[in-house]
């Protein structure tokens, strides 16, 4: 289906784990009728588990408006497409194996229809990957499934950004233990690292130049080599490629703690750290409460929420809802940003050459000519 631009853009969000937060910061958010101005929701979920959750929260309202089909979606209303005939069993702040089944079951119909662009773009609210079932769900989390999804080589795999207002933070490595990160690293990772995030920068963000700090892996980063060779021998010189050759805006390598406790982060349009906890931690001290995750490199558009199940507060009617909003509104920035990035791209003009001492372009002929 061909995304009609005049329409409000149609947005899936799925809903996550049934047992965690998700139903409260979905149901709180959408509360707001005048999200639907902006958007079309499409909830991937359960009737059983919202209708729970309502009285959980003793929240008002009508349900959300129950569809069998995408085609049956209606504009100003929040539609719910149920995506499980199991009895849904909800043991609030508990993982269990039903709510991994329930929370793959809307993802698997969630992606479908985003694959074949019957959804315009796809918010996941969070899911516990140790509750999701390893037979149908081989993955560390929703970042390698959806790559998988999307047909992407291992070596093509997307690239997962943390963002909140000017700040944006990649990963070189994602889901591995800190005692392999010194051995994944190499001049050849960190490149295409930089290619990805600047790509992402460009399409994702309307920047069509961004600047890149890199941090270092070492405490102060390395010390000229007294605290690790890893900056002298691999970080140092991927940043100086990456600047002379690929003509990527990339500086650094920064000490992590120099780096995060003052300024220098404001001064660069996306941060590439080295590890998961090196760029997570600190963003999500700063920004746990507006922070969201965006999966580029991907066919599709897709954003979460930054946070987790919220086990230790379900129930509680204590969960914040910005950083879903928030995913909400990066998601349908996103689509713009993509639009405007392929619209002006379109039909470029044919390379050509000019000859020797002369204005004269001379264009070599096309098949078509």
């Amino acid at each position: 289906m061909e995304q009609n631009t005049n329409r409000k853009p149609l947005i899936g969000i799925t809903h996550g784990d049934i047992n965690g937060i998700s139903y409260e910061i979905i149901l709180k958010t959408l509360n707001d009728p005048t999200l639907c101005d902006l958007f079309t929701p499409i909830i991937y979920g359960s009737d059983q588990a919202e209708a729970f959750w309502r009285k959980q929260l003793d929240m008002e309202g009508t349900p959300w408006r129950k569809i069998e089909t995408i085609n049956e979606v209606k504009e100003g209303e929040v539609n719910l497409i149920v995506c499980s005939s199991r009895e849904v069993k909800i043991e609030m702040g508990e993982p269990t194996p039903l709510a991994g089944d329930c929370a793959l079951d809307a993802l698997e119909i969630a992606m479908e229809h985003a694959l074949k662009r019957r959804i315009d773009a796809l918010v996941t609210a969070p899911i516990n990957k140790s509750t999701m079932p390893q037979n149908r769900f081989p993955y560390k989390g929703h970042t390698d499934y959806l790559g998988a999804k999307c047909g992407l080589e291992e070596a093509n795999a997307p690239l997962m950004i943390l963002t909140s207002g000017s700040i944006r933070v990649a990963l070189a490595t994602t889901h591995v233990a800190l005692n392999e990160v010194a051995g994944l690293l190499n001049e050849q990772l960190i490149i295409k690292k930089l290619h990805a995030l600047e790509s992402s920068m460009q399409r994702d963000f309307d920047i069509e130049k961004p600047k890149i700090a890199v941090l270092a892996l070492n405490p102060h980063s390395g010390d000229r080599g007294l605290m690790g060779q890893e900056e002298q021998n691999i970080i140092t010189p991927a940043i100086k490629k990456a600047r002379e050759d690929e003509k990527i805006l990339a500086f650094g390598p920064f000490a992590t703690d120099g780096f995060w406790g003052s300024n220098e982060l404001y001064k660069y349009d996306a941060i590439l750290a080295l590890y998961h906890d090196q760029g997570l931690a600190p963003f999500k001290t700063l920004f746990m409460n507006s922070g969201v995750n965006i999966t580029a490199g991907l066919p599709i558009v897709r954003t979460s929420p930054d946070h987790g199940t919220g086990y230790d507060i379900a129930g509680k009617n204590q969960a914040e809802t910005e950083s879903f909003r928030e995913a909400i509104y990066l998601a349908i920035d996103t689509l713009r940003h993509r639009r405007h990035y392929e619209y002006a791209r379109r039909n470029p003009l044919r390379r050509g050459y000019n000859e020797r001492g002369n204005d004269n372009e001379v264009l070599a002929p096309t098949a078509e000519d």
